[in-house]
């Protein structure tokens, strides 16, 4: 009598008549209280009406009855997802495939828990093992990518959902994060292929019109990529990314007031972006507007993406009293941010702190000499205490620096003096004028506006008394230097800035594209010409021919996006008038 009347229950929720089921578990419960069907049929059905804690219950009821129904443990993994405590819906599920270890939809489930609470790897090799499984089911090798997606393994969830879009190829929301994946990694040409599809499937959807518009952006095809962003405008004129996304492109023209603009309609839009906040103070500092602009690039601590922010347990020094204090100062960025941003340190030493600084190791024999700092510690080596941190690039702010009061007395760096007496010796009795020569900027991506090749610079060769010593390092260093040009090469002697800058010190002049050894020797108080494109770097502000970061340097700069052939042809002429 009791299993027909459980049967009918179960036919009743079946058929979504949830009161006349639960009346019937209730009337079979008042005849047998412990009956572990019925408690558990009566808990699903007080789940799904969100009375969670009477459900939980139930089912712990019914599964202290009968231990080792994988059902049970299912639905009360189920339950106490949805009130909140992921952690015991979790155990539940573990407890569901240890019974079922071909229960793919368990694993799947589970996976998502652990990845949910922090337990990453596990839950993905929970996920993992469901797609494994059942490989046929687009969505577990969706779920696989998107674990790898957020936790910033993008180049990993790439595979997963290339696997579910082609089980599922009609599916818009797995092509677009196909799509998203690819252009994060930089595989602009398949991105816009995934995006174009996704487009077909699900032509309304904005962000899939913002995201196609930056790849064009980033293939150099900007007139499509403005119609895409436009179109994303039409279809949500209060969606963020298609205000960030224009900002780029007009940073790209040059156009800073424009960008600027974009990117302060993209904060109120997602005032809690930090992505959007650091593009902002880009656009300020580029314009001069440097007191809200250091305020703005404080977010760039935030920014995942950017990967600066390194969770120190010490707190970040906000200029209070130090006197008396120990505070680590760490370099962020590349090399010539910190040969930039070093200059601050003595300024907090001044005010009574004991400095140390953290830089990458190839710097630190060049700062081991520098006023107020205390002691060098090379990134990776083991730190000693202090009392607060500050990254180098957040100490502008706390002193309040604007194009007008930039702390540029040189040299605030020198080369150790055994270093440079070797140089002196070895150079010695040369009537030549002495012209070091950098031509390309570290390769990141193919798209490095600082990379050129040493043809490029041939307006150079033959200047009458100008011998060129080349400052290369890197690949790009095994290039041939144009037929006419005097030349000397010692940079494999070269193992460190601190060698670079011993031998930049026995040297007349630096010519170098926007790279490190200009901030070198800008900060040696040596006469540097730096080659600028025409998308500058924001701290070369705009259409100056000099910068008030580094007295003796001067800028040539790109006038368009294809013409590098003016500014080296200025720089032949400047270079036939320079003397000593």
């Amino acid at each position: 009598m009791i299993q027909q009347s459980i049967q009918s229950a179960t036919q009743l929720h079946e058929a979504g008549k949830l009161d006349e089921a639960e009346a019937v578990c209730r009337e079979i419960l008042a005849k047998e209280p412990g009956h572990a069907d019925s408690l558990h049929l009566l808990g699903v059905i007080l789940a799904q009406r969100r009375q969670f804690a009477p459900a939980i219950d139930l089912i712990r009821r019914a599964i202290a009855v009968r231990p080792a129904v994988a059902q049970y443990y299912s639905n009360l993994g189920l339950a106490l997802a949805q009130s909140g405590q992921p952690l015991a819906a979790a155990a539940c599920l573990r407890q569901v495939v240890a019974f079922q270890p071909g229960n793919a939809a368990a694993f799947n489930q589970l996976g998502v828990l652990l990845h949910g609470v922090g337990q990453i790897d596990d839950g993905i090799a929970a996920l993992t093992e469901a797609a494994r499984l059942r490989p046929e089911v687009a969505r577990f090798h969706f779920d696989v990518g998107t674990a790898y997606l957020q936790t910033g393994r993008t180049h990993r969830a790439i595979p997963h959902y290339r696997e579910a879009t082609r089980l599922e190829p009609k599916n818009a929301h797995y092509l677009y994060n196909l799509g998203a994946a690819l252009a994060e990694c930089e595989k602009y040409p398949e991105a816009l292929e995934a995006f174009d599809k996704t487009i077909e499937l699900s032509p309304g959807d904005v962000r899939v019109h913002s995201n196609k518009g930056a790849v064009l952006h980033h293939l150099g095809r900007r007139p499509e990529a403005l119609t895409s962003l436009r179109r994303a405008v039409e279809l949500d004129p209060k969606f963020p990314n298609n205000y960030n996304n224009l900002g780029a492109i007009m940073e790209d023209e040059g156009k800073w007031p424009e960008a600027l603009d974009a990117y302060r309609k993209a904060i109120a839009l997602n005032p809690d972006s930090a992505l959007f906040h650091w593009n902002c103070a880009r656009a300020l500092m580029a314009l001069g507007q440097w007191e809200e602009g250091w305020e703005e690039f404080e977010w760039r601590l935030r920014a995942p993406r950017l990967g600066l922010n390194r969770n120190f347990t010490q707190p970040q020094w906000d200029g209070s009293d130090s006197a008396g204090k120990t505070i680590l100062a760490h370099a962020e960025g590349g090399y010539g941010d910190a040969l930039q941003f070093v200059r601050f340190v003595p300024l907090v030493a001044q005010r009574g702190a004991k400095m140390i600084l953290e830089c990458q190791p190839g710097l630190a024999p060049l700062f081991e000499g520098m006023v107020g700092v205390a002691q060098v510690v090379p990134r990776g080596q083991p730190l000693p205490a202090f009392d607060w941190q500050i990254p180098l690039q957040s100490l502008p702010r706390i002193f309040g620096i604007t194009p007008r009061n930039i702390p540029n007395q040189v040299p605030y760096l020198s080369a150790p003096a055994d270093r440079t007496q070797r140089w002196a010796d070895r150079l010695a009795g040369g009537t030549k004028l002495r012209v070091g020569l950098v031509w390309s900027g570290a390769k990141n991506s193919q798209w490095d506006y600082r990379t050129r090749t040493i043809d490029a610079f041939s307006p150079l060769a033959g200047t009458p008394g100008v011998k060129f010593f080349s400052l290369q390092k890197g690949e790009a260093s095994q290039q041939a230097p144009p037929t006419g040009m005097d030349w000397a090469d010692f940079t494999s002697e070269l193992n460190d800035f601190a060698d670079t800058a011993a031998l930049i010190h026995n040297l007349d002049l630096v010519v170098t594209v926007d790279t490190s050894t200009g901030h070198l020797a800008g900060a040696m108080g040596k006469a540097v010409w730096v080659l600028v494109p025409f998308k500058s770097d924001i701290r070369w502000l705009l259409d100056r021919p000099d910068t008030p970061w580094y007295p003796t340097m001067r800028l040539f700069r790109q006038p368009t996006e294809t013409d590098w052939q003016t500014p080296i042809r200025q720089i032949a002429a400047a270079l036939r008038g320079f003397t000593r």
